[in-house]
């Protein structure tokens, strides 16, 4: 790993960087057409609500990659876990051990305060990043599935 490489916790200044990193990401699994965030969305939630917390990996004070996650409580392990939102890396900056290293930086952070997991979802078609997960001993639970409620249908649901 180059030795320029930096990780620090992203602020409210950084909200620009965060979004571009969403729009990346978007493009990446190929649903740019779902993001409805904005910068100052992400200024007023992550930062001054504090809904997330934000990992930006930079190589020579360049952003070149990032995590973002949040706390979870499970009933079952009675303790606090994260929910890894995203890990990113851009695309001429992979393989260089820069996901790993921001992965691993949101596993120290969850394991330093006793929480008792780290979780995720990962997109079924996205081979390189399960092979990355597996490769780091995460284990694929096939006997979960994610439901979601949003838009109209959250309104539905809401008022019944």
């Amino acid at each position: 790993m180059n030795e320029g490489f930096k990780i620090r916790y992203a602020n409210e200044n950084d909200s620009g960087i965060v979004f571009n990193f969403i729009k990346m990401i978007a493009e990446y699994e190929n649903m740019s057409d779902k993001v409805v965030n904005t910068e100052q969305m992400i200024k007023d939630t992550v930062f001054k609500d504090s809904a997330a917390k934000v990992l930006i990996g930079e190589e020579s004070g360049v952003p070149v990659g990032f995590a973002l996650f949040f706390e979870t409580y499970s009933t079952f392990v009675g303790k606090k876990g994260i929910h890894l939102e995203d890990l990113f890396v851009v695309d001429n900056k992979r393989k260089l051990g820069y996901g790993k290293a921001l992965f691993k930086a949101v596993a120290q952070y969850t394991e330093s305060r006793g929480y008792g997991r780290m979780e995720w979802c990962c997109l079924d078609w996205n081979t390189p990043s399960q092979k990355f997960y597996e490769y780091m001993g995460a284990v694929h639970l096939d006997t979960w599935w994610t439901y979601r409620l949003s838009g109209d249908t959250l309104k539905e649901v809401s008022n019944k």
